[in-house]
């Protein structure tokens, strides 16, 4: 897992669409889901899909003429890895200034909270 890097946001735009779809997904579908979203070239989908798959987050394989994509890397294993990241870079690696900053800014409301003690108690019991 810490082997994992994050990837570039264009990049992450295509996980997103490979994982919230049924695998596998051929090019035409990621295609199609980012054209309608993002505006992207066929060609730019296809060289990102590469880097992809260099990089071991997909496997490709062919079905007559369509190229077939399947993630290797699981989407909750990877959203640790921006998570990781996000604390790291941005609050000093402290889950609490995260909240705080969140709470100020409005990003937070009182029901996030609520969800955040119900959680936050259900840790503690299964300590």
């Amino acid at each position: 897992m810490s082997s994992l890097k994050r990837l570039p946001d264009a990049e992450f735009e295509i996980m997103k669409v490979v994982w919230r779809n049924p695998s596998p997904i051929t090019t035409m579908q990621i295609v199609d889901r980012l054209g309608e979203e993002k505006n992207w070239k066929p060609q730019t989908v296809l060289t990102m899909l590469v880097r992809l798959v260099e990089k071991k987050f997909l496997t490709s394989g062919k079905n007559g003429r369509e190229r077939n994509y399947t993630p290797i890397i699981d989407e909750a294993d990877y959203m640790q890895v921006e998570t990781g990241d996000f604390m790291s870079r941005y609050s000093g690696n402290s889950a609490g200034s995260l909240i705080k900053t969140m709470y100020d800014g409005k990003k937070l409301n009182d029901s996030d909270l609520a969800d955040l003690k119900s959680w936050l108690a259900e840790q503690e019991r299964s300590l």
